[in-house]
């Protein structure tokens, strides 16, 4: 026979639940790490690798959460199929072959899975687009093909290997691959670590995606609209217990998902509960998007002896000099050609 609770016990185990709430928050309040001028200390080794993709995938359609039996399974693109083995059978080196018809995998597909999908206030996230809440971003009505490098390939007798400054700016080991130091600081596959050095004035952040370095302005005022940089120009202030970062003047070369120099962005960081930093980002761009959207991202503290490792991309970069002169050879070929 089912028991059926009375309504005194429901009220009496709802107060407690209520009541158990109150204390968690105020104990994750009060052991939130904390600066000598009593700030949230966010100093420290973190990372934001996440299977949570940017944009939410057609299978969660409408589903901002999914489930901790889905978020045990999630496992898109090169990370599926990878949890079947302990670590050490992977790296085995007299590890057999894989079953008739599974893929073949190299030790890089296990580098780059991270198996954590998105936790942020006991959400296993679907997307971290959060807004709009279908986890999408919202491109203007003719919003693509707006950025720096697609307005120059759209002139006349302009094309893509004519030189290098046509070339991404991550493929030029000029900025983080992927927008990783941001803004926004969105995770790619690998390399999504960073180092946080903090005083009363200042927020440093060093990605480890080529060890690009942002330095936050603690209440301080932004430069000239004339000055534009990599990584923009970032004012921050303190609203309680989360830093508000602001950021304009940004690079017109540097882009994300289409965006162009007009891109300006509101950064937040705050702890939860877990001790985790929550980073949200809201990206501004009317050239572009539709509207302003929001992703929303953990940063989880490495283990205790992590490093933080050079990222020698300008070293032995041939890609760039091949590139091109692999276009002039195609170039000389095609001219060839014509002239026969």
């Amino acid at each position: 026979m089912r028991r059926v609770k009375s309504s005194t016990s429901f009220l009496i185990n709802a107060a407690l639940l209520i009541s158990g709430s109150l204390a968690g928050s105020s104990l994750a309040h009060a052991q939130i790490p904390r600066t000598d001028e009593g700030r949230p200390d966010f100093q420290g080794l973190w990372t934001n690798e996440t299977e949570t993709p940017v944009e939410r995938p057609a299978q969660f359609s409408g589903r901002q959460t999914m489930t901790a039996e889905e978020a045990a399974a999630w496992r898109p693109g090169s990370a599926a199929g990878l949890t079947d083995l302990t670590v050490e059978e992977r790296l085995d080196p007299d590890r057999g072959p894989p079953p008739k018809g599974a893929p073949i995998r190299l030790e890089a597909d296990w580098f780059f899975s991270t198996g954590y999908v998105a936790h942020v206030d006991g959400e296993f996230r679907t997307s971290l687009v959060i807004d709009p809440p279908d986890g999408k971003i919202p491109y203007a009505e003719n919003g693509r093909g707006r950025d720096w490098v697609s307005q120059q390939l759209a002139r006349p007798h302009v094309e893509a290997y004519d030189g290098p400054e046509l070339r991404p700016a991550g493929e030029r080991c000029l900025l983080s691959v992927l927008s990783t130091a941001g803004p926004p600081m969105l995770p790619m596959s690998y390399n999504s670590n960073y180092r946080i050095v903090q005083t009363a004035d200042y927020l440093m952040i060093m990605a480890e995606m080529v060890n690009d370095v942002r330095i936050v302005r603690i209440d301080d005022e932004h430069q000239p609209e004339a000055i534009h940089r990599w990584m923009g120009d970032s004012v921050g202030h303190w609203e309680g217990d989360t830093l508000v970062v602001s950021t304009r003047n940004i690079h017109p070369q540097q882009s994300f998902r289409g965006s162009t120099g007009a891109l300006t962005t509101t950064e937040k960081f705050r702890f939860d509960a877990d001790g985790q930093i929550i980073y949200q980002v809201i990206m501004s761009d009317d050239q572009v998007f539709g509207r302003p959207w929001t992703a929303e991202v953990p940063m989880r503290r490495l283990p205790p002896h992590s490093h933080i490792y050079e990222y020698a991309c300008h070293e032995g970069n041939y890609s760039i000099v091949g590139a091109l002169a692999g276009r002039r050879w195609q170039e000389h070929y095609e001219q060839q050609e014509a002239e026969n």
